[in-house]
């Protein structure tokens, strides 16, 4: 994670080394009011199915809503070659490059509004704790500036 301010633009490659993995783990990139575990916070996930959805948590301890994208997927072994995420003002949007074509906005934004600092981060999950795994991030991108997920 990473302390900032204003506009952000945040994309990465992500990847899981294991083809055969399990569907409920997930990859995201993060934005958040603060580091408490129920903070306002804005996020793309990538499930290992395929899955990718805009998560966000309005307020302080609400839970987390979200809006879900299904495309190929371990179905059709199809996975999100690079992954994004925008922060313009109080919107935030999503973005997505499904076989190394340009990012490209993939849905609507939510609008969440972040006090100044707030936290940006890559991260990986599980909903099967007792799982374990691994993911890759490579060529993460992060900017100052809204307009430049590339």
């Amino acid at each position: 994670w990473k302390k900032m301010s204003g506009n952000v633009s945040l994309a990465a490659d992500a990847s899981f080394p294991d083809p055969k993995g399990y569907d409920d783990r997930k990859v995201v990139l993060i934005i958040r009011q603060n580091l408490d575990d129920d903070s306002k916070e804005a996020m793309i996930g990538e499930h290992g199915s395929g899955l990718i959805h805009l998560a966000q948590r309005s307020e302080r301890g609400a839970q987390m809503v979200d809006m879900q994208f299904r495309f190929g997927g371990t179905l059709d072994g199809v996975l999100a070659k690079r992954i994004g995420l925008e922060k313009h003002g109080d919107e935030i949007a999503i973005f997505v490059s499904l076989k190394g074509e340009p990012l490209h906005q993939f849905g609507p934004p939510v609008k969440l509004h972040f006090d100044l600092p707030f936290y940006v981060g890559i991260g990986f999950c599980s909903h099967l704790p007792v799982t374990t795994d691994t993911a890759v991030f490579s060529n993460v991108v992060l900017e100052n500036v809204a307009g430049k997920v590339e």
